[in-house]
């Protein structure tokens, strides 16, 4: 068996849009496989061709709704019962992330019952992106290669060429994040403090440090309904800064999200194509991350270290 027939990839319904671009860039087919829905909202899984024997890459990203991460675990299960020899989870976006610790009482902790489903169901190995918080590898018993976005934001934002750049954290919870950034990029580091009076609903801010005449790039891991992150570029604008800019990896934009960026100081807002992004805003720019999940998938084929993917 050669080693372009050693493997197969296959995509979930919603993803299909980006694994078409890694088959593409790994010079193979999308493998054939079927999704029928039923009239009250039931679907099965099946494939098409064989897949016995082979290690079979699943790219499917679990973002809302619940139906993705269904349709993934449908899959593996079906590829479990088809007897793959190993079985892959390539998700570029791991939906439930943010419940990763309980931190008010009674409540669960989504994260960890997901990898525990996807586990439950079958895999052998993870490979995701830009977790919201890196213990989740942690969650689970097989491997997880964690890839980061960096390695295709840092590239663009070099591309820019920014005088007196200054990288900001839209919190302090991503402070780690930005100070990467800031290091490999050699410029300062700039953070926001906010306090949230309920989920997606700020209360206050506040910017530490100095971003007057500086252009601001504001990173973060994921943005919903942006509220965070046009806030604080509101505020750095009005604080003196030369431009702002913010760039994340997962383009999450639910609800009034894409209002707030059009009517926000922001100059544009970088994201991966980790989720598909549909509606209209001229400031939302996505870079792809398929050569990225290619090299890693190609890697992982041939049994060869992926550290060198990695760019901070």
């Amino acid at each position: 068996m050669s080693e372009k027939e050693s493997f197969l990839v296959f995509s979930g319904t919603k993803t299909r849009y980006l694994a078409e671009k890694i088959c593409q860039s790994l010079g193979c087919p999308l493998g054939n496989s079927v999704v029928t829905r039923f009239s009250d909202g039931e679907f099965a899984v099946s494939y098409e061709e064989s897949i016995r024997g082979r290690d079979v890459f699943l790219v499917q990203s679990t973002f809302p709704n619940s139906d993705n991460l269904m349709e993934l675990l449908l899959m593996i299960d079906a590829a479990k019962r088809a007897s793959a020899r190993n079985i892959i989870a390539v998700i570029p976006y791991f939906g439930w992330a943010r419940q990763d610790r309980k931190d008010k009482p009674r409540v669960s902790i989504g994260a960890k019952l997901v990898a525990d489903l996807l586990s439950a169901a079958g895999i052998n190995r993870v490979i995701t992106m830009d977790l919201h918080a890196d213990q989740i590898q942690g969650f689970f018993n097989v491997p997880v290669d964690h890839l980061y976005a960096s390695g295709v934001i840092m590239p663009y934002l070099q591309s820019l060429q920014l005088d007196d750049l200054c990288i900001a954290s839209p919190d302090v919870g991503g402070s780690k994040r930005a100070n990467t950034y800031a290091k490999y990029l050699g410029c300062p580091l700039v953070l926001c403090n906010k306090t949230r009076a309920r989920a997606n609903v700020i209360e206050s801010m506040q910017i530490i440090g100095d971003v007057k005449g500086k252009n601001v790039v504001i990173v973060d891991d994921m943005v919903d309904t942006a509220g965070t992150i046009t806030k604080a570029a509101d505020i750095m604008k009005a604080a003196g800064a030369k431009s702002v800019r913010a760039c994340a990896s997962h383009c999450v934009m639910s609800g009034p999200a894409s209002d707030r960026v059009q009517e926000s100081a922001l100059e544009e807002i970088v994201f991966t194509n980790s989720i598909p992004y549909t509606d209209r805003c001229d400031k939302v720019k996505q870079l792809s991350v398929a050569d990225l999940f290619a090299e890693t998938i190609r890697r992982v084929v041939k049994n060869e270290s992926i550290s060198s993917q990695y760019l901070i």
